[in-house]
């Protein structure tokens, strides 16, 4: 039985994948869901940089803006949800589209990771989380760096959820969850994914755009959507689960909030944040060989970034 075609638009913050993706689901008679741990949630538009109807251009985008911003959300969650969209989108015989900026997402979806069989313990997750809230992320980081390193060497120590998770299913098992999931993935994937992914070759040009996004993110309303946002509930920003962004646009507005710093430092500080990320993102990226790097500075306009990937398509296709 032939394996059902998928498009994943992967790269860093800011470097053009939604527009991308758009333009390949009009091509190809496509629709998009959206492999981003921060867009899922209500009422954070702006910070997340969620697309605009007019972005869209009529193309039905699946996993935006139904979560509730104290909601748990992970991997897990989406790659079950994604693969049900998938199912209703083939039934269509449209073409599914992956595009976001959250790499574990995309990968545990295209590389058929299996979650199930894994074990819960609600009194070790809260001792956990209390020695996190005590001693935080680096401390217990290091910890699960004694018994699972290959998992460790990934995490952020913001990334408190996963770091937890990690090391409750090694004390309940006795094994590193970096080899339960070697393991998951050993069934093939049902999909022929293709992959496409945005670069810059100079590095710089991608921080002037985060930048120049950044400023209109400012101009177009991110104050009071911040404002709006931690008034309603001081602590949301930090109550939504587990992602290495940990709600960029929010937090780092906080000190200008509470007047400890001015507007033009807050949004250094945002733009600094966002520039770090990015790296993240690419260094997860950098790990899948399956990739196919398009380099943003390489063509003089979006319609050569369309061409290419028509190309990379058209070979996986052939």
């Amino acid at each position: 039985m032939a394996k059902q075609l998928i498009i994943a638009v992967a790269g860093p913050t800011a470097s053009g994948k939604t527009a991308l993706a758009v333009e390949l689901a009009l091509i190809y008679g496509g629709e998009i869901i959206s492999a981003d741990s921060m867009q899922v949630y209500k009422g954070m538009d702006i910070a997340t940089a969620k697309p605009a109807e007019e972005e869209k251009k009529g193309v039905p985008h699946h996993l935006l803006n139904f979560l509730e911003k104290t909601e748990y959300f992970s991997a897990a969650r989406f790659t079950e949800l994604a693969k049900k969209i998938i199912d209703d989108i083939i039934g269509r015989d449209k073409t599914p589209i992956i595009a976001g900026g959250t790499g574990l997402y995309i990968d545990s979806l295209l590389q058929n990771t299996d979650f199930g069989n894994v074990p819960e313990d609600g009194k070790l997750r809260e001792s956990l989380k209390k020695r996190m809230e005590e001693k935080g992320g680096e401390a217990l980081l290091e910890e699960l760096r004694a018994v699972d390193p290959e998992k460790a060497g990934i995490l952020h120590p913001n990334n408190k959820n996963r770091i937890i998770r990690a090391l409750e299913v090694f004390y309940l098992t006795g094994e590193a969850l970096s080899e339960r999931e070697k393991r998951s993935k050993l069934t093939p994937s049902p999909y022929n994914a293709v992959y496409i992914g945005l670069d810059y070759r100079d590095r710089q040009k991608l921080y002037e755009k985060i930048e120049k996004r950044t400023d209109r993110m400012i101009k177009n309303g991110l104050i009071e959507e911040a404002r709006e946002l931690l008034s309603s509930d001081p602590d949301s920003c930090f109550l939504i689960p587990d992602s290495s962004a940990h709600a960029i646009g929010y937090k780092e507005l906080l000190p200008y909030f509470s007047r400890e710093a001015t507007l033009e430092e807050a949004a250094s500080k945002l733009k600094r944040s966002t520039r770090n990320y990015a790296k993240r993102q690419l260094t997860w990226f950098r790990k899948n060989k399956d990739i196919n790097w398009i380099y943003v500075d390489d063509c003089g306009d979006f319609e050569c970034i369309v061409e290419k990937a028509k190309e990379i398509i058209g070979e996986k296709l052939c």
